[in-house]
């Protein structure tokens, strides 16, 4: 059937069994395939590998290998290129998940999360959306980022393969604004605007929205403090 949804496949890394348990419990009840469970990062990486799923739900503070650095082999090459990860956090504002976040994860959710809001993160992310509201990952920013900070970026994602328009659209979209106020801002049509956006993160070898305006501070197109 045409309306059916398509089938999607979770690994859930997380230290605490009883947390990996009622996540499994929700996701299951949806229709949503648990791949595999993780303790912690080094068996989150290999069953990243292993079974090259759609999302990753990782938790932040786990042993032998924390979350972060376990995000960052997964999305650095160690997993499959079309693996999303979602970081899971105890806090909304907290400096791991700006790191993580940086290094490539598409957002975040607490860890009291509703189960339909759970469900729909993931679905979500899976049809390619971030899952984190751009004024959100901004704050992140603007409390964590260090503005003499040595620039990371990989050297072939620099500015100058944008147009002018891009530009603009890619500095506004980094203070928060939606496609639909990115519309009514530039005196374009929403469908323009997602094209704008599409193209941009082509361009920048970026997933989403989210590590579009991680780009953005990181470049210093736009600094800390400097938004709407």
């Amino acid at each position: 059937m045409s309306g059916e949804r398509p089938p999607l496949r979770a690994v859930i890394a997380d230290d605490q069994a009883l947390v990996r348990t009622g996540f499994k419990m929700i996701l299951a009840a949806d229709g949503i395939e648990v791949a595999a469970e993780a303790a912690d990062g080094a068996e989150a990486v290999a069953a990243v590998r292993r079974t090259r799923p759609d999302v990753v739900l990782m938790d932040i503070r786990m042993p032998v290998m924390d979350g972060i650095e376990a995000t960052r082999r997964i999305l650095g090459g160690d997993g499959p290129p079309e693996t999303r990860v979602i970081i899971l956090t105890t806090y909304d504002l907290d400096q791991y998940v700006y790191a993580a976040l940086t290094a490539g994860a598409s957002g975040f959710l607490l860890k009291d999360v509703t189960p339909e809001r759970l469900v729909s993160a993931l679905r979500m992310v899976q049809s390619g959306d971030a899952l984190l509201a751009p004024t959100i990952t901004r704050r992140l920013i603007e409390r964590f980022a260090v503005p003499d900070e040595p620039q990371t970026v990989a050297p072939h994602r620099d500015l100058s393969g944008l147009t002018p328009r891009e530009l603009e659209v890619l500095r506004l979209l980094a203070t928060g604004l939606s496609n639909a106020e990115l519309a009514e801002r530039l005196f374009l049509s929403p469908t323009t605007v997602k094209s704008h956006v599409g193209r941009i993160l082509s361009k920048l070898d970026l997933r989403d929205r989210v590590q579009a305006v991680v780009f953005a501070y990181e470049t210093g197109l736009i600094a800390p403090g400097g938004g709407n």
